[in-house]
């Protein structure tokens, strides 16, 4: 197949216009065409009132090898990649181990399916809940402030993603197409077909609940086995070598190979790692605060006379700020028309994080505004550092929320103006349980208060995105 690309479009266009800009970019007659498929669609609204549509597309014709040589040095039209996912082995008849897989949240999903697919029938153990019984403890948590540190936001089936907005795409170069085989397995699991296309793809809490259960079942069909409340307390290692896992019940699994997919938050297990003398690293992080917006507000902004347009969705922006004091600030996670949430796995302390729905269609839109942080800002030399200082933080926002899971809120411009606020402007908050309005300046050092005190007028300036 051949694959053209930077094909524009206007906005509002029809079927027929999009086989015609393929004909006339290849220079072929009707006759020639057998195919097409969108492979990417993007939009370039730089000009807001004039958005134009940009697809990449995959091309059948007759001529296929005539028209690779016509147009040999144009950059726009290139063969079709092979994007198929190559398995890297199978597993053997008289298999004598099974591999286990700690964790079940994005990462252990696909570990275990890709085992369970090349025959290795993997043990999955998740220290949390399956999906619908995790959902009631969290909703739980949300509206009764009552916290199970095993079933929240962060553990159990689908793992943290599962409350987010669902985001599927990286800016990491995939150069051999392996999200790709995410992009099929996720829409044969039930997502909408169009995640294989659209530049940005997401899917939302509600959808992402059904389709991890199908995963699940998918992975059981094929031999693997999924065991919940199943949380690793302890690693063995026998000369250098894991030979298997204690569970907090004091059971013991044997196994030489072990996938450790815990996510962020696991932090018991970090800990138990490091004492038992597997090399840690402290890496660097960010931290700040979630900001919320009128959705309707963000879409004026940057899509003009066509916000509200269903090609064009909620509108999205990211944004970076680089400070005087050499601290670098940027938006991440940005959920358009979604919810703030309670995050938090540990007792008394407040975590945040961002949540949308596939309609994308909540009053407000919310993102992270942070400050990047090294290892030279912890508050240690330990290599566990970093989990020190965000439970510091973690708990001071508990404190400060009201030590009932409240988080602590504060008004953009008063946070500008080092005051605490009193009432809520036009943004009625999203979080759930609650806010308590306070001071926010009092949580973060005052590098990370100076950076976000310069930045956010910054950003203010550049996009009018952030009222």
């Amino acid at each position: 197949m051949i694959r053209i690309t930077n094909v524009k479009l206007p906005l509002n266009h029809n079927e027929a216009q999009l086989e015609e800009a393929v004909l006339l970019t290849l220079g072929i007659a009707k006759e020639q065409l057998i195919e097409f498929t969108i492979f990417r669609r993007g939009f370039d609204a730089r000009s807001k009132n004039n958005i134009t549509l940009l697809y990449t597309l995959d091309i059948n014709v007759q001529n296929e090898a005539e028209l690779l040589q016509k147009y040999s040095q144009n950059q726009n039209v290139r063969v079709t990649p092979d994007m198929s996912y190559k398995y890297v082995a199978h597993a053997p008849e008289d298999l004598a181990q099974r591999p286990v897989v700690v964790g079940f949240g994005p990462c252990g999903i696909f570990v275990a399916l890709v085992l369970a697919e090349m025959g290795y029938k993997p043990l999955v153990l998740d220290r949390g809940k399956e999906v619908r019984e995790r959902t009631k403890d969290t909703f739980g948590f949300w509206r009764n402030r009552t916290l199970n540190t095993e079933s929240n936001v962060q553990f159990g089936e689908g793992g943290a993603g599962t409350f987010s907005d669902g985001k599927l795409w990286t800016q990491v170069n995939d150069k051999k197409h392996y999200g790709r085989k995410v992009m099929h397995d996720f829409v044969a699991a039930g997502a909408p077909e169009e995640i294989l296309y659209v530049s940005k793809p997401h899917i939302g809490t509600f959808k992402l609940v059904g389709m991890v259960e199908k995963m699940r079942a998918k992975i059981i069909e094929l031999g693997g086995e999924i065991r919940f409340s199943a949380r690793v307390d302890d690693l063995h290692i026998e000369n250098g070598q894991v030979t298997g896992v204690t569970l907090a019940d004091g059971q013991q699994i044997k196994s030489n190979y072990i996938a450790l997919a815990t996510g962020h938050s696991a932090r018991d297990t970090f800990e138990m790692l490091y004492q038992k003398g597997v090399y840690i690293e402290a890496k660097a992080f960010s931290i700040g605060f979630r900001i919320e917006h009128n959705q309707s507000a963000i879409d004026e902004v940057l899509f003009g006379k066509n916000a509200g347009n269903p090609i064009l969705g909620a509108a999205d922006y990211k944004l970076v700020h680089h400070c005087k004091n050499g601290r670098a600030v940027y938006s991440f996670c940005m959920c358009p028309g979604g919810t703030v949430v309670a995050a938090t796995s540990e007792e008394h302390r407040v975590v945040t994080n961002g949540m949308s729905q596939y309609s994308r269609n909540e009053r407000n839109a919310n993102s992270a505004i942070v400050v990047g942080i090294d290892p030279s800002d912890y508050p240690s030399d330990s290599p566990l550092a970093g989990i020190e200082l965000q439970r510091q933080l973690e708990s001071a926002a508990y404190v400060l929320g009201g030590e009932n899971y409240d988080a602590p809120g504060q008004s953009v411009g008063d946070y500008l103006a080092g005051k605490s606020s009193a009432q809520v402007g036009c943004v009625e908050p999203s979080y759930k349980p609650g806010v308590k309005l306070t001071d926010l300046t009092q949580i973060l050092p005052d590098y990370c208060r100076e950076a976000l005190q310069e930045a956010i007028p910054a950003f203010n300036k550049k996009s009018a995105a952030l009222p």
